[in-house]
């Protein structure tokens, strides 16, 4: 048995305990395919010691396409290594994404019985084994949730055993994301796991754990600002990994910092396309829609659409539900954020021939709530019923997967959209109470981490309705709802000074069109929204 210590670094220079994770990335030269640093001790050889390592290095940056192929060369060359069949038992479920398909939790409970059958000389590298083997046991009777709690108590046993293993508390501060309830706006676990991260970083401020999984326990409205340090650090220690250089977009996202999210999903696209193979790897999608996102704050809409079109002509995306998101996502955004309801309503269905979108019913239904919702604010009621019976179906097999969390979203979408079809008929009364109940359902859960943010938030909606209604008053109170949770969306920044104004509150109408014109300052098309703002705020109001 050996301490196998990898640097993947050019330079490592030295770091007090009570740096932080900008000071550290900071003062430490990274070389060009970096991945910070991980120590990890096993019993394989030492041929294998520096290809584990960086294999445990991209399952914590959640590469794990390619961690698998690392994995796989390790046991390999060293086919008595059983933390190499671990590892490879690490890659086939992805703790925060979806669930794993039938193929690859066979292939995991494969490599878990595989590293089983191996000598494992230590109580430590048992315990690993032992806490994925949780994970992948009966998968077929045992749910997903189910499991990945089981998972979470293996992870703890695993660092309870071993304190000063960094790669121990970070996968427990993991799976104690993993569990975290999806309707718990206190955070609690989040919270925990920061806090341990937090703890990590004074003796481990180059772990690719320490930074990824911080960004994921604080990717909330409540504890965004504290990650802000380890966002702005991230690439220092992974310079050319598409998704680290995506992941602080998550925190600049919630705290509407839209130069910052343009700037590392621009990186994060360009490294994905530059490592992709055979397909377009979801890193490239998931990039693409947060640019799309934060493009169409700022009212950059022909570097969206630019996007958009880059995004539609690829025929060859990975299939994964994030390249699903991604995919359906562009498209919806560009004529909902800029509300153009006839062009929502002729939005194609399942583009791109050769995905399979009947694995992402809860992603189709992005394109079926954008076209509801378009053609019903557009006055084409077929394609808005024809558009809420497909949400239904698409309801009901989300639903049937047992994906509570999506099963919820699309509940949201399907309300909404059948609001907005009650209200084009006249009945503005039952309309009204509709949208209230979509917009408190979707804001039942907080935003999932494939996402920048809901293609048009239901609070939203509800305060366009109530702007309709003549009830401004009421409407400036969902857009500062909706501004709460998702701050400077240019949507519901000039739903609220619209509101305000309507309301006869000068002040606020000012703080909101002057907020809604700092955003789109470097605008690209025409919008008249701003145009709008601006002829308010250059009216005398003494």
């Amino acid at each position: 048995m050996f301490i196998s210590r990898i640097v993947l670094l050019v330079a490592i220079l030295f770091v007090s305990a009570s740096l932080g994770f900008a000071e550290a990335a900071k003062d430490s030269k990274m070389a060009e395919g970096s991945l910070g640093v991980v120590e990890f001790e096993t019993s394989c050889s030492d041929a294998v010691a520096d290809d584990f390592n960086r294999g445990v290095a991209l399952l914590h940056h959640m590469m794990y396409k390619q961690a698998e192929q690392v994995f796989t060369g390790v046991v390999e060359k060293d086919p008595d290594c059983a933390m190499g069949y671990w590892g490879l038992a690490m890659t086939q479920f992805h703790p925060l994404w979806a669930p794993p398909s039938k193929e690859e939790l066979a292939n995991g409970l494969s490599a878990v019985n595989t590293a089983k059958s191996k000598d494992l000389p230590t109580r430590r590298e048992k315990d690993y084994v032992s806490a994925v083997e949780l994970f992948y046991t009966d998968y077929d009777t045992k749910d997903h949730k189910s499991r990945i709690a089981l998972w979470e108590i293996g992870q703890r046993n695993v660092m309870n055993s071993n304190p000063t293993d960094e790669d121990a508390v970070a996968l427990y501060a993991l799976s104690h994301l993993a569990t975290a309830p999806k309707a718990d706006k206190t955070f609690t676990n989040q919270k925990e796991s920061g806090a341990m991260l937090e703890e990590q970083q004074k003796t481990a401020p180059q772990h690719p754990g320490v930074f990824h999984y911080t960004i994921h326990a604080y990717d909330n409205p409540v504890l965004a600002q504290r990650a802000v340090p380890v966002a702005q650090g991230y690439d220092k220690i992974a310079p050319d990994v598409p998704h680290a250089l995506h992941m602080p977009s998550h925190i600049f996202v919630r705290l509407g910092m839209w130069p910052e999210v343009v700037s590392w999903n621009l990186r994060s696209a360009d490294a994905a396309k530059r490592q992709s193979t055979d397909t377009i790897s979801h890193h490239f999608t998931h990039a693409a829609d947060y640019l799309v996102y934060s493009y169409l704050q700022k009212g950059q809409d022909k570097k969206a659409m630019q996007v958009l079109e880059e995004v539609n002509n690829i025929s060859n995306h990975q299939v994964s539900f994030i390249s699903a998101y991604g995919i359906a996502g562009v498209q919806s955004r560009y004529a909902l954020e800029t509300m153009n309801w006839e062009e929502a309503a002729s939005l194609k269905t399942r583009t791109h021939e050769n995905f399979t979108w009947d694995k992402f019913p809860q992603y189709e239904a992005i394109t079926y709530f954008s076209r509801g919702i378009g053609a019903a604010r557009s006055g084409n009621m077929e394609v808005a019923e024809q558009s809420l019976a497909k949400l239904n179906e698409l309801y009901e097999a989300t639903s049937a997967s047992g994906d509570k969390y999506w099963s919820t979203i699309v509940d949201a979408q399907r309300k909404s959209v059948e609001a907005w079809i009650e209200y084009a008929k006249g009945n503005k009364k039952q309309a009204l109470a509709m949208m209230e109940q979509a917009a408190d359902v979707e804001d039942s859960v907080d935003k999932h981490p494939v996402t920048p943010g809901a293609v048009l938030p239901a609070r939203d909606l509800l305060g366009d309705m109530l702007i309709d209604m003549g009830q401004p008053e009421k409407a400036l109170v969902a857009y500062e709802k909706s501004l709460k949770t998702s701050p400077n969306r240019f949507y519901a920044l000039y739903g609220a000074g619209y509101a305000a104004e309507l309301s006869g509150n000068s002040e606020l109408a000012t703080k909101y069109y002057q907020e809604l014109i700092n955003v789109a300052a470097n605008a690209d098309s025409p919008r008249p929204r701003v145009d709008k703002a601006k002829e308010y705020l250059s009216q005398d109001k003494s």
